[in-house]
């Protein structure tokens, strides 16, 4: 009479979920976003680093009847301009990335307004990416191929190398872009996720 009650027991105790493996699921799409953001940055910064490294020793000397051509970097505003933009990016990335480090600690109840920061900083770094890009785009376009009806010609056929290097420069500035476009995305969806439980 006394053993009855066992079965009834035992059918509530396999009726109560595992509480261990509820906290694993539910900190596998933290841990995911977390290292998928962390991944970007890190690909960025060492875009930019390369990009930065590329332009800075890109520079040719040739003699042309007579006359010495001398191409530099720092000749060119656009090219100017692309540079601080990778150092600017280059130095956020490695912020932002020990700033992230900061919220994977905390968890998922670390407050909306950082992650909502965080979202704010990857679109600023996005445009900014962008607009450096396209500025240098612009300008290589020119140099590379000319433009007849305003009667400028084309000048890497004379400094190839400076130009291709200045290419590789702006590629990577490019891949540098598209990191934070993918950041942009999973910052504003992770924005949108906390902002729904709220």
């Amino acid at each position: 009479m006394m053993s009855t009650p066992a079965p009834e027991a035992d059918q509530s105790q396999k009726k109560t979920p595992n509480s261990s493996s509820i906290i694993v699921r539910s900190r596998l799409p933290h841990w995911s976003f977390f290292l998928t953001q962390l991944f970007l940055r890190a690909a960025a910064a060492a875009s930019t680093l390369v990009a930065i490294f590329v332009m800075v020793t890109s520079r040719e000397s040739v003699v042309i009847f007579g006359f010495t051509l001398k191409a530099r970097y720092h000749y060119s505003s656009s090219l100017r301009f692309l540079l601080g933009v990778d150092s600017a990016v280059l130095a956020f990335s490695v912020l932002s990335a020990a700033f992230l480090c900061g919220l994977s600690r905390s968890g998922e109840q670390q407050s909306f307004r950082h992650y909502f920061l965080l979202f704010l900083h990857d679109l600023v770094m996005t445009v900014l990416m962008i607009s450096g890009c396209s500025a240098a785009t612009a300008i290589g376009y020119v140099s590379r191929y000319g433009e007849d009806k305003m009667g400028w010609h084309s000048v890497c056929n004379w400094i190839e190398y400076f130009c291709n290097r200045v290419l590789v420069s702006v590629v990577l500035s490019y891949l540098a872009f598209f990191c934070y476009f993918a950041l942009t995305i999973t910052s504003a969806h992770k924005v949108a996720l906390l902002s729904s439980r709220h």
